[in-house]
């Protein structure tokens, strides 16, 4: 592990407390739902809201002021080209790759957190993927009538016991050590599981998908075996992974568009994924849907499916069977 690699997680950290605060003071006590969900533009990695400029004028005033200078970096972000920090470095020896809010339209209506999530990588030029992450950073946007939120860090190598997490007390900045435990069930029955469909597109497929996929795990039915929870966060998604609250989850939308003939940025992008290793080094299984580890070029726009476990029992349970009834469906 790079020495440096502890100091710049330290520094990463500071900017997402700093992002954090950020938000939350442009947002106020009483949010203006209307104000912060006007679209300021459509990128090729998502729309872009009125709330998203407000972070993304911040990330780049904290990345000219903060970054240290003998670290050079390139920042990817969606909406913007990539830019190396400090300014005048002849070459990057990094790369981050950050969604400065996941969750965007949770958050800007108030409805459930938000996440900022951070990847950092050695700066391989075009050949970096998600798979060369060294730091990988995931901190909670709470609602504004949320006092804690949560912030966990892992280092590549790391192991379960390295990932570091905390709560932070909003108004007070009092904090307490938390422990990521994903769930050690050796079945869904009695849990949350679910494949997402956020959007009327492919929602008919999907569902069709995850009604086989029960109906093959668990034949003994009828009854409520299983339960779901649609969270329109990759980010939110990965952290009830991370602490036990959902068994298994699994975005397929990019196999469903193509499979329909559409072309949508309404799906997960590396940069929404930037929290991968953490669920790794906690124990967590990622796997891409041919069943192979979970991996992405380290951009904003590359569509990405993914399929989470939260331990490797489940995925050696569930996978081969979601395997072979997304051959059936055309989609592998």
């Amino acid at each position: 592990m790079s020495d440096s690699l502890p100091i710049l997680a330290k520094k990463l950290h500071q900017l997402h407390v700093y992002l954090r605060q950020t938000i939350i003071s442009n947002r106020g006590a009483d949010p203006d739902y209307e104000a912060m969900s006007r679209v300021e533009s459509v990128t090729a990695a998502d729309t872009i809201f009125s709330i998203d400029r407000v972070t993304e004028e911040a990330l780049f005033h904290w990345f000219t002021t903060h970054w240290p200078a003998e670290e050079p970096v390139t920042l990817i972000v969606e909406g913007c080209d990539p830019t190396v920090f400090p300014s005048n470095a002849p070459n990057s020896k990094w790369q981050c790759l950050i969604d400065p809010i996941d969750g965007t339209r949770n958050l800007m209506f108030d409805k459930r957190p938000a996440w900022i999530l951070t990847a950092l990588a050695p700066d391989r030029g075009q050949e970096t993927r998600l798979r060369d992450t060294a730091i990988s950073l995931l901190t909670e946007i709470p609602v504004s009538k949320q006092l804690w939120a949560e912030e966990i860090v892992a280092i590549r190598g790391c192991g379960r016991d390295g990932v570091e997490a905390q709560v932070t007390q909003i108004e007070t900045g009092e904090q307490r050590q938390r422990r990521c435990q994903p769930s050690r069930a050796d079945s869904v029955v009695g849990g949350f599981a679910a494949i997402s469909r956020f959007f009327p597109e492919g929602k008919t497929m999907l569902a069709r998908v995850e009604e086989q996929l029960w109906e093959a795990l668990l034949p003994e039915g009828p009854g409520p075996m299983v339960f779901e929870d649609q969270y329109a966060s990759t980010g939110g998604q990965f952290h009830q992974l991370l602490t036990g609250r959902d068994r298994m989850l699994a975005d397929l939308r990019p196999l469903v568009f193509r499979a329909l003939g559409m072309e949508s940025a309404l799906a997960c992008h590396p940069y929404d994924a930037g929290a991968a290793l953490i669920l790794e080094e906690a124990g967590c299984v990622l796997l891409q849907p041919d069943g192979q580890p979970l991996d992405a070029p380290f951009d904003t726009t590359s569509p990405v499916s993914w399929i989470g476990y939260a331990n490797a029992t489940l995925a050696k349970r569930i996978q081969p069977v979601l395997q072979s009834i997304l051959h059936q469906e055309g989609l592998l």
